[in-house]
């Protein structure tokens, strides 16, 4: 091999190293995808707080997220209690159709990433816990970029992979007591 090709090799492959966009098709689409979804940013909660279990923490600094895992076959979530009603903790209402849900209807809330803009509203998710699945309807986004502030019931800015469910759907995966609250769960599109 002579020398000039080696040195269109090495910059070939330095181009590649630097740019990796330059490397188009499904390979690199695919690598992109497996990166693990990292914080996008950082909230600062205003010095003087709102006083609740789950509120902001007075001048706490929280990750903030743009992005959620991949979702595939069974997604990996961390899923939370949310109560969807008027007065609830759930703040607003209802992001997908402006309306307040009762705590019998099985409701949740996806991170920021997962709600995709409201492509998943009204669309039922297939959660699995403890060796039973439930189907549930997406209602909400659960804001992993703002929070501490009234729209977001004073509480911090979800996590990336949350999967903010009704009492109804903890009741459907018999998830009672002390295990309700932060459960793993996996999680695929219905």
């Amino acid at each position: 091999m002579s020398t000039t090709s080696l040195l269109v090799l090495a910059v070939a492959g330095l181009l590649l190293v630097t740019f990796p966009s330059l490397c188009s098709g499904r390979a690199a689409h695919h690598h992109h995808q497996a990166e693990k979804c990292q914080p996008s940013g950082t909230l600062e909660s205003p010095a003087r707080g709102h006083t609740c279990d789950e509120c902001c923490k007075p001048g706490h600094i929280y990750p903030t997220y743009q992005c959620s895992p991949p979702v595939s076959s069974h997604t990996k979530a961390i899923m939370t209690l949310n109560d969807f009603s008027e007065g609830g903790d759930g703040g607003d209402p209802s992001e997908c159709d402006g309306k307040f849900h009762k705590n019998s209807e099985r409701v949740v809330a996806l991170s920021t990433g997962w709600y995709a803009k409201g492509r998943r509203c009204g669309k039922n998710i297939r959660i699995h816990a403890k060796g039973r699945s439930v189907l549930a309807k997406v209602v909400d986004e659960c804001d992993t970029l703002h929070g501490c502030d009234k729209p977001h019931a004073f509480q911090p800015p979800c996590p990336h992979n949350d999967v903010d469910a009704s009492q109804a759907v903890w009741d459907a995966l018999g998830i009672t007591g002390d295990d309700v609250g932060d459960f793993p769960i996996t999680w695929s599109d219905a």
